[in-house]
């Protein structure tokens, strides 16, 4: 499935990443590169990628890194975007919303801000599930995954592989650059 696509303007190759449990998700092909004879590709996700983080009162939100695709905490979600035409889509890699997003009103962004560990995130939507909150949040930092190209897509490069190939690829990307 590779074809030009045009998102405001920018047009990439499509492609369908799959990591290892079958799930898909669809990105911009951005750049390749080529690590010890294998080429290797950068890409961002297609719809808008999000991050789950539960809100206590007192402490920072806290990120949730794993969950299960049928959680009810997502179910939950889907509905109050689905309220805003937006939809959750839990896909490879990170969840991802589809439709139109409003642009962020700049004056507003100070008190939706979120810094977790050097990365920003403005609010998207929040909700509770029994009785706790949690809130879908964007990241602002552009969004990367490593993948290797198969066929017509590419497989999603994880774990102590990604963990090797990480610092070639970043040094190759400086080598490019300069």
């Amino acid at each position: 499935m590779e074809e030009p696509n045009s998102k405001d303007n920018y047009e990439a190759k499509t492609l369908i990443l799959n990591d290892l449990n079958g799930n898909e998700l669809i990105c911009y092909l951005e750049q390749l590169v080529n690590i010890e004879g294998e080429e290797y590709a950068l890409l961002t996700p297609v719809d808008t990628p999000v991050s789950l983080f539960k809100i206590n009162d007192k402490d920072e939100p806290e990120l949730i890194e794993k969950i299960e695709k049928n959680e009810q905490i997502l179910k939950n979600a889907d509905a109050v975007l689905q309220e805003h035409d937006l939809r959750l889509i839990r896909s490879a890699v990170t969840l991802t919303v589809s439709g139109e997003l409003e642009e962020p009103v700049y004056d507003e962004l100070e008190e939706d801000h979120l810094e977790e560990d050097s990365e920003t995130y403005e609010l998207l939507v929040n909700f509770n599930v029994l009785e706790q909150e949690y809130g879908l949040y964007i990241p602002l930092d552009p969004f990367f995954i490593v993948g290797k190209l198969k066929d017509k897509g590419a497989t999603l490069i994880e774990d102590e592989h990604f963990d090797r190939i990480q610092p070639l690829i970043e040094s190759e990307l400086e080598k490019n650059s300069s």
